[in-house]
């Protein structure tokens, strides 16, 4: 089954940035697009239902007419879903190769993801989220711009975000800076067996940069045409990639979700890529 690209559209700034974002997307990856919006009860609108439904079909079709034409081979369908929009959301995404929302930068996130909406949707979704901001451009996916992941742990902890960030830097022929964040050694960031292993790579220094280049093999040897930079830095994961993503494209950042009784909440590094990076997110889940 091709599974589209899916963006969720509500009539802000930020959601029209998140259209046309993904309608490159489906464009570059050959993939349908699904224009989706999630309808909740209108409590303050005393409009009948009927006359509800048809202004919001009928922003749908001006969206989708307007995704076509700048892009006129491209396969475009449009959905009004009801229900909770965290739920609609999810089983939006669960069905696409991609979520895409927009998003206000530097702040709470808007549209979708209003308060804990967009957490949840972040959180508990099994395809990867993309946020867009309301300035994003065409022009900011020029050549040069690249693309910008974060690794962390072993090779397999960030396996769905280097997925994700290859195939996208070979869809758009970008470079690829590969990002890994290394801190002075304490008992809550290294274990004894780790820095034994640092030990006998030459350093802690030494050490990341072989974990990176362990992490980075398989998809390196999967995606020769992609030029990859590897980018070992000491500091704040979070600060780090970060400045490393000043001018990128496209960052990705892996996912770690924490339940609590508040509801779901992503980690502390995507939290602040979410809310900081300029240039659109991508959030992918464990593979």
């Amino acid at each position: 089954m091709t599974r589209p690209i899916t963006v969720g559209a509500d009539g802000t700034a930020e959601s029209l940035a998140a259209v046309h974002w993904a309608a490159r997307e489906a464009v570059r990856r050959d993939l349908p697009l699904r224009i989706v919006h999630a309808r909740p009860k209108a409590e303050s609108d005393e409009r009948p239902p009927e006359a509800r439904e048809a202004d919001v079909r009928e922003a749908l079709t001006r969206t989708a007419a307007e995704v076509t034409g700048h892009h006129p081979g491209l396969a475009v369908a449009t959905d009004l879903v009801d229900g909770v929009p965290v739920q609609a959301l999810l089983v939006a995404a669960a069905e696409a190769e991609t979520l895409v929302l927009g998003s206000r930068g530097h702040g709470a996130i808007v549209g979708f993801l209003l308060g804990s909406v967009g957490q949840q949707v972040i959180a508990e979704s099994t395809r990867p989220v993309v946020l867009v901001r309301a300035t994003d451009q065409a022009e900011s996916e020029a050549a040069g711009r690249e693309i910008v992941v974060g690794q962390q742990g072993g090779p397999d902890d960030s396996a769905g975000a280097l997925g994700y960030a290859f195939e996208a830097a070979a869809a758009r022929g970008a470079d690829l800076r590969a990002v890994r964040a290394w801190a002075l050694p304490t008992v809550f960031t290294y274990s004894p067996a780790s820095l034994a292993l640092a030990d006998e790579a030459g350093g802690l220094e030494q050490y990341e940069k072989k974990a990176l280049a362990e992490a980075l093999r398989p998809w390196l040897e999967r995606f020769p045409g992609v030029k990859v930079t590897q980018h070992v830095e000491m500091g704040s994961a979070g600060e780090v990639l970060l400045s490393a993503a000043a001018r990128a494209q496209l960052v990705v950042v892996g996912r770690r979700a924490h339940r609590s009784a508040v509801g779901s909440r992503i980690g502390s590094v995507a939290h602040a890529v979410v809310h900081h990076a300029p240039s659109p997110v991508a959030v992918v889940p464990p593979a």
